[in-house]
């Protein structure tokens, strides 16, 4: 299949390391000047499990792309602040068939993508992967992980179900879901916490979890969710869903991780996505007048880091 990855970050770069390998032609599109030029030079490098590998993938970069390749699915995974200007940027890769998958952490992103691909042509999907990235042209790949999607558009199911198939060939476990928007608010409760307070603690998740207070603020984090989620049709478990929070805690699957926030944040200094996962809880709740504290009092540490950090 021709696959673009539009956001070829640690997460853009795992997906399309592993679709390359499954026999895919794929396509790595990122603004990052030097990472795309390290890739066109060197190959994409990875430790993938402990083992050191380098792949050769096509790359173009994010101002460049031309009209000569139209793809088949375009995965998105550029930053949520990024999507617009991304999606305006690689419309030559978009004909009246190419499928957009949406991936990207956070809520509501269907919003911005319905400006530049019809409805039929819309997938969203959430997944448990992690990744890292190391600096331009390398990542480190460790652990496994899984995709969940489904069709916005009315009558795509079997598009959807052959899209979640290609992922799955390449072994990217993915999945089709009836009901995504639970997954992704579920998955949202896991990025709602633990990104922002591993960022704000300076520690992966394992430490955070050895704190003492972790399970009061994950637990009052998640409810805010919860209640958000409740208004807009979506039923989530509160104890369920902490439970599974806290299971990233667990240093023997993926409590050593840092998340992608700590990632972008302390170690790069970049700005990050707290606006549209925090943040989108906070303005959903003045919204539907349902008292969000906690993920006001976080989004508003990590805007103040990023100023102190300098965050570009």
């Amino acid at each position: 299949m021709k696959i673009a990855i539009a956001g070829a970050g640690a997460m853009g770069s795992r997906f399309g390391l592993m679709l390359h390998q499954g026999g895919n032609d794929v396509t790595l599109i990122d603004g990052w000047k030097e990472h795309i030029e390290t890739i066109r030079k060197h190959g994409l490098s990875a430790n993938l499990n402990g083992q050191e590998l380098t792949a050769q993938l096509k790359v173009e970069l994010q101002s460049e792309v031309n009209l000569q390749n139209e793809m088949e699915l375009i995965i998105l995974f550029t930053k949520a602040m990024q999507l617009d200007k991304m999606l305006s940027d690689i419309q030559p890769m978009l004909s009246e068939n190419t499928k957009v998958l949406c991936l990207l952490n956070g809520i509501g992103h269907e919003d911005i993508i319905e400006k530049y691909v019809p409805m039929k042509n819309i997938f969203i999907g959430n997944t448990m992967w992690t990744a890292g990235l190391e600096g331009p042209g390398r990542v480190k790949l460790f652990g496994d992980g899984s995709v969940e999607l489904q069709n916005l558009g009315e009558g795509e199911e079997e598009t959807a179900k052959e899209i979640a198939q290609v992922l799955t060939n390449s072994g990217l476990n993915a999945q089709y879901s009836d009901n995504i928007r639970y997954s992704i608010y579920r998955k949202a409760c896991v990025n709602g916490t633990m990104n922002g307070l591993c960022t704000i603690l300076d520690t992966n998740m394992a430490g955070l979890g050895e704190t003492s207070p972790a399970h009061e603020m994950v637990a009052a984090i998640i409810k805010e969710f919860v209640s958000v989620a409740q208004y807009e049709g979506v039923e989530l478990d509160l104890e369920e869903v902490v439970a599974h929070v806290e299971s990233c805690f667990n240093p023997d699957t993926i409590g050593l991780h840092y998340p992608s926030m700590y990632q972008d944040l302390i170690k790069n200094h970049r700005m990050t996505e707290i606006d549209y996962i925090n943040g989108a809880v906070s303005r959903k709740g003045r919204k539907y007048s349902i008292p969000t504290p906690y993920c006001d009092f976080l989004a508003q540490l990590i805007h103040s880091k990023e100023e102190i950090l300098e965050a570009h």
